[in-house]
């Protein structure tokens, strides 16, 4: 067919576009969040404090909690960490918080769950990383010993392979398997085949000595972005447990921002995945709850979740010599991220919202019109007004130094109307420094 030949209004594979159908796993409970069985896809996150420092872990945790965090995990590396826990955990509650806590094992965690049975029935999930649970002869004692912890109080466990800390027994025997064949596979494709094993057998093992079906996650991180979508889709191909997708030691900044979110995105986008943790290495004194908000952000932009109002703007060009448009870019999503845990509470519904500050007049009315409330600034040379559209339609213009305070307040007006128990939708009225649409 030429490009002159008649076609469809809309062709097939757009009316296809967006995720693919939600692999379906087993449903996971981890305290009062359920993991996979179809459930939205769940978002993790993990303190850097010392987890003996119960009162600055509780801290952390909540503010992780605060920022979006679904569930969060602490380290227990140690004694003094595991007698912590319950302290954490009554904080939490004090504080209003009943935010899911997993416990971080490695080396250790069959001597501090048995020995500290408080720690056990206080954390609600607990993490094994099978490549260090123990060596040789004592590597499935000490497994059983967890396992048989996670039956008696009825809890979650996630079996993370990772590989960085891959079974080395395994990898060596899946070595010379390799070697002996005819066309022996490259050495990172046998490493990949031994991280999605570890995880597999490990589950294997669980469910032998008793553990259910529904109380096992798995994951198999890496580091880098095509292994660790190799690994994945082989592990949904091959079972149905939930899946905690990441991308361990991710790295800082927009390199760690991109990485996990190209490698999850890929995923996510073929229906593998039940809960993430965007593994961002912060700054000296950085915000941990970064990690949150990339992870909120990767979903709400891909249509699988809604946190918070999304707020598009224009990148800027020549035609915006002024950082008008951006100051008010960056004043609008902070005034609404400050203000959405008051929203949520009175407007069901205000995180589907969609706000617009455009740049200049070439795509900024255009841009406005498809958001909920849109503003289109004016642009180096053109006449100094801001056209506002709410629902589509121009509403009112703004003019002078008060526009940025106005457009917030109308803002503010629009949430009210429209999500309110009483709301009508309809556009806020017209104030000072504001002119009526024609």
């Amino acid at each position: 067919m030429d490009a002159l030949s008649p076609a469809p209004v809309v062709a097939p594979e757009l009316e296809a576009a967006g995720p693919a159908s939600r692999r379906r796993t087993v449903a996971v409970k981890v305290g009062g969040v359920t993991v996979g069985g179809g459930a939205p896809v769940v978002v993790q996150s993990m303190t850097n404090t010392d987890t003996a420092d119960a009162e600055g872990t509780a801290r952390q945790v909540a503010a992780l909690a605060r920022a979006g965090s679904e569930i969060v995990r602490i380290t227990v590396d140690r004694e003094e960490a595991a007698m912590a826990v319950p302290e954490i955990k009554e904080r939490l509650l004090k504080m209003g918080l009943d935010t899911p806590i997993v416990g971080d094992f490695h080396y250790n965690g069959h001597l501090l769950l048995t020995k500290y049975p408080a720690c056990a029935e206080a954390l609600d999930k607990y993490r094994i990383n099978p490549g260090n649970v123990g060596f040789g002869e004592k590597r499935d004692r000490h497994f059983t010993t967890i396992v048989e912890q996670a039956i008696r109080y009825r809890k979650a466990v996630r079996i993370g392979a990772n590989w960085g800390s891959l079974d080395g027994d395994l990898l060596t025997a899946l070595m010379d398997e390799n070697a002996k064949l005819p066309r022996p596979a490259e050495a990172r494709a046998v490493t990949r085949e031994a991280l999605v094993r570890s995880a597999l057998l490990s589950a294997a093992l669980a469910e032998e000595i008793g553990l259910p079906r529904d109380q096992i996650i798995l994951s198999a991180k890496v580091s880098a972005v095509q292994d660790l979508i190799t690994v994945y889709a082989e592990l949904a191909r091959r079972a149905d447990y939930a899946l905690h997708l990441g991308l361990t030691e991710a790295g800082m900044g927009s390199k760690g921002i991109v990485a996990s979110s190209t490698a999850m995105g890929v995923l996510l986008q073929q229906g593998i995945g039940d809960t993430i943790r965007v593994s961002l290495t912060p700054e000296p004194g950085g915000d941990r709850t970064r990690e949150v908000t990339v992870a909120q952000e990767m979903l709400q932009t891909m249509g699988l979740r809604t946190f918070v109002p999304l707020v598009a703007a224009c990148p800027g060009c020549g035609r915006t010599t002024s950082t008008t448009f951006q100051e008010l870019a960056f004043e609008v999503q902070d005034f609404i991220r400050t203000s959405m845990p008051e929203w949520k509470k009175r407007y069901p519904g205000v995180e589907t919202l969609n706000v617009a500050v455009m740049g200049c007049i070439v795509n900024g009315p255009g841009e406005s019109k498809h958001a909920d409330i849109g503003i289109s600034l004016p642009g180096t040379g053109e006449f100094p007004t801001a056209p506002v559209y709410l629902d589509g339609k121009k509403a009112m213009t703004l003019r002078g130094p008060s526009l940025r305070e106005d457009f917030k307040k109308i803002v503010e007006d629009y949430v009210e109307r429209r999500f309110g128990v009483t709301g009508t939708g309809r556009a806020p009225g017209v104030d000072a420094g504001i002119d009526a649409a024609e």
